[in-house]
């Protein structure tokens, strides 16, 4: 059981290793602290943090930090340099962001920089926070930064099979993924609930459709052990990557598996397949992920309407925030090409969408490209396995 005086030291230790990590180069370093939900104490382990640094002679500034009225959380903010914000004006209200310019022309060595997820108000610099923070770590200045574990992109249709909340605010994984370090902040279920209940989070107003909702003890649970599993497999990564410090791995080391994703412009079907597709590949440490997308004769332009032509552009755009290859190809029949594409790529694993809406016989009398695909690559010579996904 930890003591205070341990806790003290291990956040002493944490500073020392992440200035360390501060002055190796001159691009900045990022440090995210992850966790299951709002309450778990990210915010404060951030202003701890800060205070730590400082006391090493570091010159760190909050850019941004939200506390929610929390007194614990508003105590930490006691003599810490703060860059002021950012005042925009948009639909008759005055509303504040993070100055990023402000921070560049201050240039501290850290920066503080809360709520990843937030998206900025029209007419800020950047559409989102994180691209805000990416910015300042190309400019050379570290940023230690807070999200929760239901705003990474890839994990978008697990979170909402869980809560039934559609997250509009999300992360994409390649943030995460580069960052120098990911801290998972941890709670245990009952500690959460009691802080909830306790008004520590929320205004007590609000706690009871928390309680009953997104607050619900079989919620916190599944999303602590996507918290818990994602900060293993990152840092799991990180030590493949560049051994903690040691030499790096050698390239043959990594798997030689090569994804390819078959999409159409049926949209929640093809979002699902591109964010499995993504947690597939850094499971499986593989060579190289991609997304087909095979326009036939009734996916034309001038068949399919705008709406669905914007979501189609939309989940390529997310393929590549998730760290994938788009390939797009014009054909009368997906089949054939499909298996064109995954021979010429060398592709080892084919992710493809299922669903179970038709009936038995409708799916005997019309089989869909999936089935057809499955039924064309067991009669090739190809060396694929066919991974489903349903939908």
């Amino acid at each position: 059981m930890s003591t205070p005086a341990n806790d003290d030291q291990q956040r002493d230790q944490s500073a020392e290793r992440f200035l360390r990590l501060v002055q190796q180069r001159r691009r900045g370093r990022l440090k995210v602290y992850l966790g299951l939900a709002a309450g778990v104490g990210k915010t404060y382990r951030l202003l701890q943090e800060a205070h730590d640094l400082r006391a090493h002679g570091v010159d760190v500034v909050l850019g941004y930090v939200e506390t929610h009225g929390r007194p614990g959380t508003v105590a930490q903010l006691r003599d810490l340099p703060t860059v002021p914000r950012k005042h925009i004006f948009y639909k008759g209200r005055m509303l504040e962001e993070l100055d990023v310019q402000g921070i560049l022309q201050r240039r501290p060595s850290v920066v503080v920089v809360d709520e990843l997820a937030h998206t900025n108000v029209p007419g800020s610099e950047n559409e989102k926070r994180w691209q805000d923070v990416e910015q300042l770590v190309r400019a050379g200045i570290s940023v230690l930064t807070a999200v929760n574990i239901q705003h990474l992109e890839s994990l978008h249709d697990q979170v909402l099979r869980i809560t039934g909340t559609d997250v509009t605010e999300r992360v994409p994984d390649q943030v995460l993924k580069q960052a120098d370090e990911v801290v998972n902040v941890d709670l245990t279920v009952g500690e959460l609930r009691a802080r909830l209940e306790e008004g520590k989070i929320y205004d007590a107003a609000k706690v009871p459709t928390a309680l009953q909702n997104f607050f619900q003890a079989e919620n916190l649970l599944q999303l602590r052990q996507l918290a818990v599993r994602e900060t293993a497999n990152l840092i799991s990564r990180q030590i493949e990557t560049d051994g903690g410090g040691a030499a790096p791995v050698a390239p043959e080391r990594r798997n030689q598996d090569r994804l390819l994703a078959c999409i159409n412009a049926n949209a929640p079907a093809a979002r699902e397949i591109i964010r499995k597709t993504s947690r597939l590949a850094d499971r499986l440490s593989a060579a190289s992920w991609a997304v087909l997308y095979v326009q036939t004769p009734r996916e034309s332009a001038d068949r399919i309407n705008l709406a669905t032509q914007r979501h189609l552009l939309n989940n390529l755009q997310l393929t590549t925030e998730l760290g994938g290859q788009i390939l797009r190809v014009k054909a009368t029949d997906a089949v054939p090409e499909i298996l064109r594409v995954a021979q010429e790529k060398g592709v080892t694993l084919l992710i493809c969408g299922v669903t179970s809406e038709k009936s038995w016989w409708q799916r005997l009398l019309r089989p869909g490209v999936t089935r057809r695909l499955i039924r064309a690559v067991a009669r090739s010579p190809l060396d694929v396995d066919v991974f489903l996904v349903s939908y």
